[in-house]
């Protein structure tokens, strides 16, 4: 090791839903260590700490030498677009149970007879109702009745419930009951995350601010004990600082707030990379950009114009329509604008029951991965038929680390694809690659 301790040593790490990406550079020097492996999705510290592990080890130096980790990640995104999160339940006041049902008035396909809406992230039957009123003015119509807590943490427990939103009328104004409820059910339910609408998103609009306080509960446990997981594993690398990750507005946050409100990290990799980009562009004297990132899972494209991403606090994302507001999941947050689909390397293509072609939302992620991974996969992705086409080199993936099964990805090309089209496996996979590039143009 080298004894460089007031050296500028800093780590980036992005993960994906397949790859993860971690970089090491001296500031000021040409040092730069690139490491990308794939994703551990039962536990993605592991190959965080695997990258950060293998960077130290290439430039000679150890976690104590660090002076920053800066994490951007896609995991929340993820986890909303592919369903993978907790069963999460809501507390709302009485009368308001079907806000996540009602959603806005607007069809996004208005001359759609079987337009089909994204379905709530809370089921009905977990969508909860408790006696109480704030009035438009913040002033308290109907009292809180805390009695009626015990009957609800009982649902909850039943349904095996490990993260509740609480998003009742008018709270934004005045959160004395949501911070009731709140302090309520953390002493009944120690165990469970509790996301309130007036920490997470004190805004007018209340089918977006249910919606919003929804998601962050919906992913809470899970980014939780993720971001936790990896800080206590720095810690035992040597790394004395603070955890950063990236929000998505590009800004960066420690770790321990950002454990509370996941949902603001929805964009976090992404908004990471269009700062990225918006640097270069500075760097060229180039100020219109438009910035294209497409992963494992999604796919992404944000405009800088001026020098400056576009900028929201209203967005969607898991939408079921690539372009047709409405059809996602709304969410009211600062953050760089983007189109996202669910259209990457391991989204998964199948015929559906029209008997018509149709590539993701669901991924193959990293685990099983595409089924030319050689993991037990059989369902063909975009990987496996870009490797049919030729765009792919069995040989030299992952820098050569890994080899691809061509014979794997045929067979699901073609048992999955091919057959049921009545198609060659070729021409299967190239339909495929046909819908994906059009979904992201």
């Amino acid at each position: 090791m080298t004894n460089a301790a007031s050296d500028d040593w800093r780590v980036g790490v992005d993960i994906g839903g397949t790859f993860t990406d971690v970089v090491l550079w001296r500031e000021g020097s040409e040092n730069l260590v690139q490491v990308k492996l794939l994703t551990t999705p039962d536990d993605p510290s592991r190959a965080v700490l695997d990258g950060v592990g293998q960077a130290l080890d290439r430039a000679g130096i150890d976690a104590r030498q660090l002076t920053s980790v800066v994490h951007g990640t896609t995991l929340v995104a993820n986890a909303l677009i592919e369903r993978k999160g907790v069963a999460t339940g809501l507390i709302t006041t009485t009368g308001f149970r079907d806000v996540l049902e009602i959603g806005r008035e607007w069809r996004y396909d208005l001359f759609n007879l079987d337009i089909e809406m994204p379905p709530p992230l809370v089921p009905r039957r977990l969508c909860l109702e408790i006696d109480e009123r704030i009035d438009a003015n913040g002033a308290i119509d109907t009292a809180l009745n805390l009695d009626q807590l015990p009957a609800l943490v009982e649902t909850f427990r039943a349904q095996n419930v490990r993260s509740i939103g609480v998003c009742l009328l008018h709270a934004y104004l005045n959160p004395a009951h949501e911070q009731a409820v709140g302090a309520a059910l953390a002493k009944a339910m120690p165990d469970v995350t509790i996301s309130l609408s007036s920490d997470v998103c004190p805004e007018m609009g209340e089918y977006e601010r249910t919606s919003t306080t929804v998601a962050n509960a919906y992913v809470h446990p899970l980014f939780r004990d993720y971001v936790e997981r990896l800080a206590a594993a720095l810690d035992e690398l040597g790394y004395t600082r603070e955890l950063l990750l990236v929000l998505s507005d590009g800004r960066g946050i420690a770790a321990d707030v950002a454990v509370k409100y996941p949902i603001r990290l929805v964009q976090s990799g992404p908004a990471a990379g269009a700062e990225a980009a918006r640097l270069f562009g500075e760097l060229a004297n180039q100020n219109d950009i438009l910035c294209f990132d497409m992963g494992g899972t999604t796919a992404k494209a944000c405009l800088i114009h001026d020098g400056e991403p576009e900028r929201t606090v209203n967005f969607e994302v898991a939408r079921e329509t690539r372009f047709a507001e409405g059809s996602g999941l709304p969410l009211l947050i600062p953050a760089i604008d983007m189109i996202e689909i669910g259209a990457g390397g391991g989204s998964i293509a199948q015929v559906d029951q029209r008997g018509l072609l149709q590539v993701g939302p669901h991924s193959a992620g990293a685990d099983p991965g595409p089924a030319c991974y050689g993991r037990g996969n059989e369902h063909p992705t975009v990987t496996d038929c870009d490797l049919l086409l030729g765009y792919l080199d069995e040989n030299a993936f992952l820098g050569g680390k890994m080899v691809l099964d061509r014979a794997a990805a045929t067979k699901a090309v073609q048992t999955h694809l091919a057959d049921p089209l009545g198609i060659t496996a070729i021409e299967a996979a190239w339909r495929v690659h046909e819908t994906v590039t059009a979904n992201m143009a």
